[in-house]
């Protein structure tokens, strides 16, 4: 009698062994089965591949101490929590007077922290913009098969598609006379909805990306206070930036700080 083949491993159990989310004995039974499942040991090597390469792009980030700021927030939450431990305990109303004023008085000490502190969390949702649209231009911008999802011959499709998908009308700037054509784009995830992300290259072959979509914390903040064009050049990725009425924008590429800074001004004005 015949013994049936092993069935092919599943996406999720191929996820699994990429993560090492699998016990010891899990983890024998699927690379058994995977010894008879070429197409899956391929697409393995693929995934372990990729994951690879994506940690290698901010190993640097993942080597950083962490920061005072949140060693600080972490230890006054565990004191927070201890003493309403301690708190509880007391029961009836003097315990919720106690916690009332103490929570209060932890408040009140948390706002009257040092100004530079108030700026760091201040600037982290732009700061995290920008992180994401360098992320996003180092996965794809080397792709030679797929480096959009939609290609800029059907641009009426991708514009009409991302302005859906984002919930404002798109515009795609044209950078011809700067020597850049469209690509094409792609629509990526966010913080807390859609990303959008087009791509532009020039005859040499480099390439530049806009990424663009809703910032988190700006929706309703008045003019006077979005965020004026920044540069960023940390993590090897060049970067411009800016907020427009809640809207994130990031040109990133490879070029000196002032061609790419008359390139964001020609997008900006072309956004208008």
């Amino acid at each position: 009698m015949n013994t049936p083949p092993p069935s092919p491993l599943t996406d999720t159990e191929l996820h699994a062994l990429v993560d090492g989310q699998l016990s010891a004995t899990e983890r024998a039974a699927a690379e058994a089965r995977l010894a008879q499942d070429p197409t899956a040991r391929d697409t393995l090597a693929r995934w372990m591949q990729q994951r690879d390469r994506l940690r290698s792009l901010h190993a640097d980030v993942l080597a950083e101490p962490i920061p005072s700021s949140l060693l600080a927030a972490a230890q006054q939450t565990v004191g927070a929590q201890q003493r309403w431990q301690q708190w509880s305990r007391l029961g009836g109303m003097a315990a919720g007077v106690v916690l009332a004023f103490g929570a209060g008085w932890l408040a009140n000490t948390a706002w009257q922290t040092q100004g530079a502190g108030r700026l760091a969390a201040q600037a982290t949702p732009a700061s995290e913009f920008v992180r994401q649209a360098r992320f996003a231009y180092t996965v794809y911008s080397p792709e030679v098969r797929h480096p959009v999802e939609v290609a800029a011959a059907e641009r009426d499709h991708l514009v009409q598609w991302l302005s859906k998908r984002l919930g404002k009308p798109l515009k795609v700037p044209n950078l011809a006379p700067q020597g850049y054509g469209l690509v094409g784009g792609r629509l990526l995830p966010g913080e807390s909805g859609a990303r959008a992300q087009f791509m532009f290259q020039n005859a040499r072959g480099t390439r530049v990306t806009l990424y663009l979509g809703a910032m988190d914390g700006h929706a309703a903040a008045p003019a006077s206070q979005e965020t004026a064009f920044r540069f960023a050049s940390d993590g090897g990725v060049p970067s411009f930036y800016w907020v427009d009425q809640g809207f994130g924008y990031a040109l990133s590429g490879p070029l000196d700080r002032a061609t790419l800074m008359q390139l964001a001004d020609t997008v900006y004005r072309q956004l208008l």
